[in-house]
């Protein structure tokens, strides 16, 4: 029995060695949305099924381009649209974004993860959930 807790032991500190540290050449890529929920008091939209659409290039250089399209969402029931044009900066396994298009992406911090980039914050009562794959 304590063989096989050994054999663990080292299997798991060698999973933890190679596990994805982000950098800005690794985490650039181009990126789509497949998770976009909001939850207030009245329930979770799921904005992705709604029709969201959600496409996001991070260059190496720092520069963002794409587009965020989520039907029903703006004030009076209009459609939300925003140019993602701008900025991104890695700090860690953190993401922020600067953009001139006022949307809550570049109010929140993004996760970079392998492959994908994760989002949870909460706005006035509203909570964001958000993942995006390469």
């Amino acid at each position: 029995m304590r063989l096989t807790a050994g054999v663990f032991t080292v299997a798991a500190l060698v999973a933890c060695s190679d596990a994805f540290k982000p950098t800005t050449e690794n985490v650039a890529g181009d990126y789509s949305v497949q998770t976009l929920t909001t939850t207030d008091t009245s329930g979770t939209t799921d904005w992705v099924t709604a029709g969201a659409t959600w496409t996001m290039s991070l260059a190496a250089n720092g520069i963002t381009s794409g587009h965020l399209f989520i039907p029903g969402a703006a004030e009076g029931g209009g459609d939300f649209t925003a140019d993602m044009a701008g900025t991104w900066m890695l700090s860690g396994d953190s993401i922020q974004f600067d953009q001139l298009s006022d949307s809550f992406v570049r109010d929140m911090s993004f996760g970079a993860l392998e492959n994908r980039l994760t989002g949870d914050h909460t706005f006035s009562g509203t909570r964001v959930r958000l993942e995006l794959r390469k």
